[in-house]
């Protein structure tokens, strides 16, 4: 069954809703420089409010139609967004990839690990896939930080393969992933979750 909300020791992470706009655009606001470097969704400059709702309105049609999970990071009393996560069937059939950003001024603090130990845990455990992927630019050393704590396993590097902001080049790509088989004993199993449904009934 899919979660809408997981709640971990300091963080919400949910399918976000169109009235989240204002918060998810003064995460994105705060943070511009700081994205731009990794992110090639990044704006050049802050977004009207009637954009980012929109495209809320669309991340929340595809969360809805089990096509895509994207979700906030979010505070654990809902008021302010940290930054964004998901989990992305773009693998195929058996495998969700991991993706995350984190605002500027929330960096540091451990927040992306323990938001992909608790997903980890959501696709293998819940969603019943059998791999997670989180892919890293090598050149991000933060980012690559996240899934070697977990204990993912990096595969491959794939040169120019990660797309960049329009009219940059391509960039490498490192591959980490977890297994099913590989999830007891592992660092992730340090990160408890509770899940939700959309009624806000416990599924995990």
């Amino acid at each position: 069954m899919t979660p809408y909300r997981i709640e971990t020791e300091r963080l919400v992470i949910r399918c976000y809703d169109p009235e989240d706009a204002p918060l998810l655009k003064d995460a994105v606001d705060r943070s511009l420089d700081h994205l731009r470097p990794w992110m090639p969704w990044t704006p050049d400059a802050p977004e009207p409010l009637d954009v980012v709702y929109e495209r809320l309105r669309d991340f929340r049609a595809q969360y809805d139609r089990d096509e895509n999970w994207i979700m906030g990071v979010f505070s654990p009393d809902d008021s302010r967004c940290l930054g964004g996560t998901g989990l992305h069937p773009r693998l195929g059939e058996g495998g969700l990839e991991i993706g995350y950003w984190l605002a500027a001024d929330e960096v540091g603090q451990g927040y992306a690990t323990e938001t992909s130990g608790a997903l980890t845990r959501v696709g293998l455990e819940l969603l019943g896939v059998d791999r997670i992927e989180i892919r890293v630019d090598p050149a991000n050393e933060v980012s690559e930080r996240v899934p070697a704590k977990l204990g993912f396993s990096r595969e491959a590097t794939l040169r120019r393969r990660l797309p960049e902001r329009q009219g940059s080049e391509l960039r490498d790509v490192n591959i980490w992933t977890m297994f099913r088989s590989e999830l007891a004993g592992s660092p992730v199993e340090e990160y408890g979750y509770t899940a939700y449904d959309a009624l806000g009934r416990v599924i995990a």
